[in-house]
């Protein structure tokens, strides 16, 4: 008994723990040109044929409280797609994040949604920065996808041939699967099937828990109407994550879809082509 008193007593006197700290992201959407005059029905299923829509290319900057800078997605910059899509405003995704604060080599982290060349292709731009893909969408782009003519459509050689690179350099890592935390407040969700292993990012924010869904949401109408996306393997399958994702937000005004416009309407401005969500 007068061990145990003295235990309590030692116990009552020390320092008590601390709380463990929670990292929470700020959240911001950043717009580095826009392609114009797009097809709806290229985004949503069924939709009028003569819709036509200017739509932004993102990426989206979380600036954590531990210090860490994340992309998610890292856009574009070759030459040829700006061309062929005729691209409009157009600056460097590492010029757009750097008008949000964060230099280039201060990125620490980017997590890639999928593999098409709007989403993957500026992965070079940032030299210090850790790549983080689906293990499986990363095999699959890299491998078997290209034993057929019809099995990669829009992933670009030169892409792929720059994630094999940054592998070789140890900055790529990979997420294995679905509901995976790779990052303190930040998680990976698969299910979109936008891709062969397209992912979607739930993200811990003062506000509660926000998604960035890239391409397995297009439009806020996508979700607001579940009408699936145009671009998609199982159609099944992209309004099951739209249900999952409502679940996940916190707030329905947490849902950041990957090419609407009114991203830059309904959240604050923060400069020119950057809104803060939260």
């Amino acid at each position: 008994m007068k061990f145990l008193a003295a235990i309590l007593l030692a116990a009552s006197l020390g320092t008590p723990p601390r709380a463990q700290n929670t990292v929470s992201y700020e959240v911001y959407a950043i717009r580095f040109g826009t392609l114009p005059q797009f097809r709806v029905s290229g985004l949503i299923q069924g939709a009028d044929q003569s819709r036509r829509l200017d739509i932004p290319v993102m990426v989206w900057l979380l600036k954590g409280s531990d210090g860490r800078r994340v992309l998610v997605d890292s856009g574009f910059y070759q030459q040829k797609f700006v061309d062929q899509w005729k691209v409009q405003h157009f600056r460097t995704p590492a010029a757009a994040v750097a008008a949000a604060g964060v230099k280039a080599e201060e990125v620490t982290d980017i997590i890639i949604s999928h593999a098409h060349w709007d989403h993957v292709g500026g992965a070079n731009l940032f030299p210090k920065a850790t790549i983080w893909i689906q293990k499986d969408e990363y095999n699959y782009y890299l491998g078997e996808a290209w034993h057929s003519r019809n099995t990669h459509g829009g992933i670009d050689p030169q892409d792929m041939a720059a994630l094999l690179e940054i592998n070789t350099e140890g900055r790529l890592r990979f997420v294995n699967g679905d509901d995976q935390e790779i990052l303190p407040g930040i998680r990976c969700y698969t299910g979109g099937r936008h891709t062969y292993a397209s992912q979607y990012v739930g993200v811990r924010t003062a506000g509660g828990t926000a998604v960035m869904t890239s391409d397995n949401v297009y439009l806020y109408e996508n979700i607001e109407k579940h009408l699936p996306i145009a671009q998609t393997l199982d159609a099944k399958s992209n309004l099951a994550a739209q249900d999952r994702i409502r679940q996940l937000a916190s707030d329905p005004s947490l849902i950041v879809p990957g090419h609407d416009p009114a991203v830059f309407e309904r959240y604050p401005t923060v400069a020119e082509g950057i809104v803060r969500v939260r």
